[in-house]
């Protein structure tokens, strides 16, 4: 190993190492993992034949990059993977603040050093971990934050004047020498910090205030942009977007698919949950219903986008549910429920933006008919749609004894924390349900048959079949007409009132 045995300037010259600029490094690691059939970006689903070959194509022309796309599209994840694209380790002149290549010495600490001690100049070796620099654009990042200014504290201590280059305090940028430098969310960082960006991306070097310096920066810069921010709250100078050599838009997951594999691998599951809860692929599903509802929903901004981050959060909450239901109860294991889904509201209510419409509905409001067209929608891939039924002549629809039941004037009150044995005891006493499943899923497990059961008492509701009511610690199901004929009249208040009226106005 290189790193473990040359030491000094000398021995990296023997070695026959010789320099390279980090577009060069990025691009023949690049073409060396494409011959070999590896992955480049493990864990990036969906992108295979979009965004990943388009940046690849970037990585070999030596191009910067801008990652366009909405919130939760796995912009700064694919730049953070790009570490894996440089060296393992790289030669450093010991003690540099600029990364300085030993046989291409950038600073005048590096430059004094190799002059003093010729082939005995200390090396030490960087790890590719440490040559990827981030940084959030925020308004209040000044030039200073990025490029550097004179540190006066610097020119008192060492005694020199402020035209010496040696009192300059280098900005994250230089201090990114031969490595990754990210900038989050671009279009945030006010233009005149943009314009100092122009000379780092077109000649390389920078400037700061009169000072006539000239390091020509080796830097593999990665943006990424939301492109609401381009209205929004700023917008890129058209110069710095002229520098920026490659513009690659990403998107959101094309299938429900996708977005699961993304999910499971995301969610942060502990372990004793995993023991404790049983889940199911309907489950996932559902969770991913939601983002796809939501991205088409009337009352949620669509330029807002809703990130992958609402499903991850929403799946976690279902199993925490369940897992809470679980210590209440004094169960050691519990099986997932819908309820579980239908509890994981808060997930959901702060992960979308929404319109005027929506904010009139309510977050909360707008969270449950989100869900509620989730599980409209997956119900057809499970049961017999309720609609078509209606319209049978000749064919009794398959839900008239569950039907019937609630039309009896029946209720089934289900409560997020009812024990396993008050829950199966619940959706047993409702005829047709068992019925329905055990015919048309009839391999399935004793638990999952129970979670069928109440998937399909909340397809009903959604279909309008019978009607589902929330309460505070759970949902109450019951007939649909008598749901209408009980709900408040509010013209017997007005009658109350117009009687205290009455006598007001004959005095």
């Amino acid at each position: 190993m290189q790193h473990e045995t040359i030491r000094t300037l000398g021995q990296l010259r023997a070695s026959g190492y010789t320099p390279r600029t980090v577009k060069a490094e990025l691009r023949e690691n690049l073409i060396r993992k494409l011959k070999n059939k590896e992955e480049v970006f493990p864990g990036i689903f969906g992108y295979d034949e979009t965004v990943i070959p388009e940046l690849q194509r970037a990585i070999l022309a030596g191009h910067h990059i801008n990652l366009l796309g909405l919130r939760g599209q796995a912009k700064t994840r694919i730049a953070r993977l790009l570490v894996n694209l440089l060296d393992e380790y790289m030669p450093v002149v010991a003690g540099s603040e600029l990364n300085d290549d030993p046989l291409q010495p950038l600073s005048v600490f590096a430059k004094n050093l190799i002059a003093e001690k010729g082939d005995e100049t200390p090396v030490a070796w960087m790890h590719r971990n440490d040559r990827y620099t981030e940084k959030l654009a925020t308004p209040d990042v000044s030039v200073a934050d990025l490029i550097g200014d004179a540190d006066p504290i610097k020119a008192a201590t060492l005694k020199l004047p402020y035209s010496d280059e040696r009192v300059i305090h280098f900005g994250l940028i230089p201090r990114a020498h031969r490595g990754i430098f990210v900038i989050n969310e671009l279009p945030d960082l006010q233009a005149r910090i943009q314009v100092s960006l122009f000379n780092i991306l077109q000649e390389g070097d920078i400037q700061i205030r009169g000072f006539k310096v000239r390091l020509p920066l080796d830097i593999q810069f990665i943006f990424t942009a939301n492109p609401e921010d381009y209205t929004n709250r700023g917008s890129i100078v058209t110069p710095l977007k002229d520098r920026i050599d490659a513009q690659i838009i990403t998107h959101y997951p094309k299938s429900t698919e996708i977005g699961k594999r993304i999910t499971k691998q995301e969610a942060r599951i502990k372990d004793e949950q995993k023991g404790m809860v049983t889940s199911n692929e309907v489950i996932h599903d559902l969770v991913e219903q939601v983002a796809v509802e939501a991205r088409g929903s009337e009352f949620v901004d669509a330029k807002s986008g809703v990130s992958a981050r609402l499903t991850i959060s929403a799946y976690e909450q279902v199993i925490a549910g369940a897992e809470r239901r679980a210590l209440v109860n004094g169960e050691a294991n519990t099986y997932v429920r819908v309820g579980d889904f239908i509890s994981a509201v808060p997930a959901i209510t702060g992960k979308v933006e929404l319109v005027y419409e929506g904010e009139q509905e309510g977050a909360g409001i707008v969270a449950e008919k989100l869900m509620g067209k989730a599980i409209r929608t997956l119900f057809l891939n499970f049961f017999p749609d309720p609609d078509k039924s209606k319209k049978l002549k000749n064919r009794v629809s398959p839900y008239k004894a569950t039907q019937e039941w609630f039309g009896n004037g029946n209720t089934l009150d289900l409560l997020h924390d009812a024990s396993t044995e008050d829950y199966k005891k619940a959706l047993d006493q409702v005829p047709g349900l068992r019925d329905i499943v055990t015919e048309l899923h009839p391999k399935e497990t004793p638990e999952h048959t129970y979670f069928l059961m109440e998937f399909l008492l909340h397809g009903l509701s959604e279909h309008s079949l019978i009607s589902r009511n929330r309460l505070t610690a759970g949902a109450q199901f019951k007939d649909l007409l008598s749901s209408m004929f009980t709900m408040p009249t509010f013209g017997e208040d007005e009658d109350d009132e117009d009687e205290e009226e009455k006598p007001r106005r004959r005095r």
